[in-house]
């Protein structure tokens, strides 16, 4: 049990040190299109920045055993909020994935897929560990 957890943890955190990097490098094609679809401009870059943070701190607190499930719960807040907005109008599960050199963006399922099964591995992750914490 113990590797499975190191396993998902490990893979957790890449993932979401992966993403939340991406959130600070300048102007993002998700969040660009969120703050054009809805007409709120607190989008980009307010949203992106805060969302790079989440993540960023979720994969901290998942590297650490004391404080993994704090992580696990983080890192489910953060893909949920994801999903919702795939599943809303102002997003869609075909998103904007990269700037088209035409001005307009290129768009891909795969973010949601990417959601969908790292969201999946969180929820397996934070049931684990709760198995674990659980007195016999």
């Amino acid at each position: 049990m113990n590797i499975l957890r190191w396993g998902l943890a490990l893979l957790l955190a890449a993932f979401l040190i992966f993403m939340g990097m991406q959130k600070f490098g300048g102007p993002n094609p998700i969040f660009s299109y969120i703050a054009q679809s809805t007409g709120m401009a607190l989008f980009e870059p307010g949203v992106r920045m805060l969302t790079g943070a989440m993540e960023i701190t979720a994969a901290l607190l998942l590297i650490l055993p004391r404080t993994r499930l704090y992580g696990g719960l983080l890192t489910l807040v953060v893909l949920g909020g994801a999903l919702a907005f795939h599943l809303s109008p102002f997003l869609g599960i075909v998103a904007p994935v990269a700037f088209s050199p035409d001005g307009g963006y290129v768009k891909s399922s795969m973010l949601f897929v990417m959601a969908v099964s790292f969201f999946v591995a969180a929820l397996a992750l934070v049931f684990v560990e709760r198995l674990e914490k659980k007195p016999s």
